[in-house]
């Protein structure tokens, strides 16, 4: 039975990758790497939740005519969201022909859907498949804490949840970038019950995640030209430097967050970083991956990371699980 590192023979190719962002996403360091954007956060819809359905639909179709594809040449769509059941992908991707598994991995999503459509891509079941997620903050903050008009104080621990889409497509061995390896994760709990300091509890799923990897793959932190998390933000990026540390992996030199790379948390006012399920979908779609097929980045490891938590859970004072899935990612330089 496989419990580790997954290796993809055939190496899928992402052939096309687009994002669809808010007004304040668009005044951060990344506003030129999105392909739309809508200064009001509705794109033209009447409740947040139908928004955030909206940004999923315009992401996709962006990213299919991006591609030069149609919707027909899309086997399946692996998609998810932070709203209760997904209601975001399920209303937003209705329409769409298309085999559809929705997903919920919180932050993690991104990468969880890239690892599912890899491998089923790898095996053969499908030629072409769409990875799909998106947050939406004023969705967020109603769901989770209070509605945005509320003006609740947040502590310098909590992350500003990302108003973003993004959606790639997934298929068959051709050009760069490439998905050579995934490792799904494992629940991680480490007693943390705030949900104000989402980077503490999500972090040592990413230690965990990573350890595993380095562990079994024989490699080390500086073999990678970057190692991108999402989101832990501030607070959580410390925590798994000092973790993996303790392990005898220094990731200082490599490391960036999603979380701290979507905004400029002094001058944005958004405390500890960015998160939500858009947070690492958008700087992967709209940064990373040009990043990859410009020939400036050769080898990463992408590793989102997701809180496993709900209302209900929160109500009751559980504790929060995280997750973290791993996805490698080669462009041509890492081919010599």
């Amino acid at each position: 039975m496989q419990r580790g590192i997954i290796e993809l023979s055939s190496r899928p190719s992402i052939l096309s990758a687009a994002t669809v962002v808010g007004k304040k996403e668009m005044d951060g360091p990344l506003a030129r790497c999105f392909d739309k954007y809508d200064e009001t956060d509705t794109f033209g819809m009447p409740t947040w939740e139908q928004s955030e359905s909206e940004m999923q639909r315009i992401a996709l179709n962006t990213a299919i005519d991006k591609g030069g594809f149609k919707i027909h040449d899309i086997d399946a769509i692996f998609a998810g969201d932070l709203i209760n059941q997904c209601t975001s992908s399920g209303y937003g991707l209705a329409n769409f022909d298309a085999q559809f598994f929705g997903l919920f991995g919180a932050c993690s999503t991104m990468a969880e859907s890239l690892v599912l459509a890899s491998m089923l891509i790898d095996s053969g079941k499908y030629s072409r498949c769409a990875a799909v997620t998106s947050s939406h903050n004023c969705s967020a903050e109603r769901q989770f804490r209070f509605p945005i008009e509320y003006g609740g104080q947040r502590p310098p621990t909590a992350q500003w949840t990302v108003t973003g889409a993004a959606a790639l497509i997934v298929g068959e061995h051709s050009g760069a970038p490439y998905i050579t390896e995934v490792l799904p994760g494992r629940v991680t709990d480490k007693g943390i019950t705030d949900n104000a300091n989402m980077g503490a509890a999500m972090a040592p799923a990413a230690a965990d995640t990573l350890k595993r990897y380095f562990d079994e793959s024989g490699t080390k932190p500086q073999d990678f030209d970057t190692i991108f998390t999402g989101d832990l933000g501030f607070e959580g990026s410390g925590i798994l430097g000092e973790l993996l540390m303790s392990e005898g992996y220094d990731i200082s030199g490599v490391h960036k967050d999603c979380g701290l790379m979507i905004y400029e948390r002094e001058r944005q006012d958004v405390h500890a970083g960015g998160s939500g399920c858009g947070c690492s979908g958008c700087v992967l779609a709209g940064h990373i991956l040009p990043e990859i097929t410009a020939g400036k980045l050769g080898r990463i490891l992408f590793v989102a990371t997701g809180a496993m938590m709900n209302t209900a859970s929160l109500q009751q004072g559980l504790t929060i699980p995280g997750i973290a899935h791993l996805v490698c990612i080669e462009g041509d330089r890492a081919d010599g």
